[in-house]
């Protein structure tokens, strides 16, 4: 049957077999040479001249080309001794009408430091492709845990501490806070206290993909689904987190097009890649976060109401760096001894005017706008001290913004961040500690009385009660 071959010109084929193998030879069903290339009869020690229609077995020192073809049995990648050496060959029977007509030989390697070259490069290549899995991998861990969380103030405290508490869940986490104040850090810690710790966390942030590639990434790929499409299709984040979980940053910036998407896996609990046609189940825990008021997003129609409830199942408000002053100083130390490494120094320390000027500051870029300013006093730092001359000139310059000077000296005189209650009888000191306690729950949980009693680790019955004392109203749930 002719493949094709007819639309090659005929003095075009012998070209075209030789690039397919270098060093090939054809018998009849009798062993008889049809054809061998010049490659193999230079190896051999011969000439095309000499070989043509001479039995193979006087051409081919230990060849088994004229065995193949009269039993029809194929030998892949045989070891045949020859010229002092080995070579690795391929056999194959041709068959015409179901009939043995002769036998193709093609050498893959002439001797053994040949297919030792050939090895070597695939041993660089699979060490190579090791090295990228590994790499990966590694990317996939979370690299923070509950003790990478540094503050003692009393609203931090409270989110660390309900973050601990239902890192142990499956259920989705909508992480609240202004950007740079420590989302993705919280998301590495429950995903690392959960049971999933060891599995894959992928992080994924919205806001950064444009919209055209989101659903590809999310959700991957088949083999062709689009121009410019990787051969063999690609896994979306969706499956690279199978048993892990998914972090998805900066969810209010998601299109609405592709949170009716996002819903569909959330419920389904399987994904579809574009051009695919099969479902792929997956078992994600989902951990939102976002600046951004989603229930006023949910009012004006620019949020999907199933989907925020879907992700809303536990909120976690992290408080900005402004509300935490009295933190400034422990965070500012924990991100010093973090750079240390990185500028290969020891034992850098703030100046009290320094940290007079870092708890004055409103810090509208929260701990990442803090760790921007640390790393620059380092770059320009001569000794182990910072100083005020050493800080940026927006520092320097906006003296007592932002707050009292006399909160300044409560910080800096109470570095622990405990608020000092004043003189006062046992049982009044107490009840002021108690109603406070309530309060910071009811507003951790967002009034929510039965996750406010947890949090406390009290009865419902009694916390009710001691809202009573204290006539604290709260929202019914």
């Amino acid at each position: 049957m002719n493949l094709g071959m007819g639309a090659i010109p005929h003095n075009w084929h012998e070209q075209i077999i030789n690039h397919l193998a270098e060093r090939i030879v054809v018998v009849d069903r009798e062993g008889i040479i049809l054809y061998i290339n010049e490659a193999y009869c230079e190896f051999l020690g011969t000439t095309v001249e000499e070989a043509i229609n001479r039995p193979v077995q006087d051409v081919i020192e230990n060849t088994r080309m004229h065995i193949v073809a009269k039993t029809g049995q194929k030998e892949l990648a045989a070891v045949q001794p020859i010229n002092g050496s080995e070579m690795v060959a391929n056999r194959f029977p041709l068959k015409v009408d179901g009939e043995i007509v002769g036998a193709l030989g093609a050498v893959m390697f002439r001797n053994p430091e040949e297919w030792r070259m050939y090895k070597t490069k695939i041993q660089n290549l699979a060490e190579e492709l090791k090295y990228y899995k590994t790499k990966v991998e590694k990317e996939l861990k979370s690299k923070y845990q509950f003790h990478d969380l540094i503050g003692n103030s009393t609203t931090f405290l409270a989110a660390k501490k309900l973050a601990e508490r239902i890192s142990a869940s499956n259920s989705s986490v909508l992480l609240i806070g202004e950007s740079g104040t420590g989302k993705e850090l919280f998301a590495h810690a429950i995903h690392n206290n959960s049971m999933r710790g060891a599995l894959p966390f992928v992080a994924i942030n919205c806001a950064s993909i444009p919209e055209h590639l989101l659903e590809s990434e999310l959700f991957g790929y088949d083999d062709g689904a689009f121009t410019g499409a990787k051969k063999g299709g690609k896994k979306g984040q969706f499956e690279m987190a199978d048993n892990g979980s998914l972090f998805l940053d900066e969810i209010g910036d998601m299109p609405l097009s592709m949170q009716s998407k996002l819903l569909r896996v959330l419920q389904e609990k399987e994904v579809q890649r574009v051009g695919g046609q099969k479902s792929i189940p997956v078992d994600v825990r989902i951990i939102a976060a976002t600046h951004r008021d989603l229930e006023k997003m949910v009012e004006e129609g620019d949020f999907r109401q199933d989907l925020y409830y879907r992700l809303n199942v536990i909120k976690i408000e992290i408080p900005s760096l402004r509300k935490r002053k009295e933190d400034i100083p422990f965070i500012s130390m924990s991100l010093l001894k973090k750079m240390e490494g990185k500028f290969f120094r020891k034992g850098i320390e703030l100046s009290l005017e320094v940290k007079q000027r870092l708890i004055q500051h409103s810090w509208p870029g929260n701990i990442r706008e803090l760790e921007n300013v640390l790393e620059r006093a380092i770059n320009v730092l001569d000794g182990k001290r910072i100083e005020v001359y050493h800080l940026p000139l927006y520092l320097r310059d906006k003296e007592g913004e932002g707050i009292d000077v006399k909160e300044v000296n409560h910080i800096m005189n109470n570095p622990t961040g405990k608020n000092p209650l004043p003189i006062s009888p046992l049982k009044e000191t107490m009840a002021k500690v108690e109603k406070e306690a309530l309060l910071n729950a009811l507003a951790v949980t967002d009034g929510n009385k039965q996750d406010a009693a947890k949090l406390l680790d009290i009865g419902k019955t009694s916390f009710y009660e001691k809202c009573k004392v204290y006539n604290i109203k709260y929202r019914k749930s």
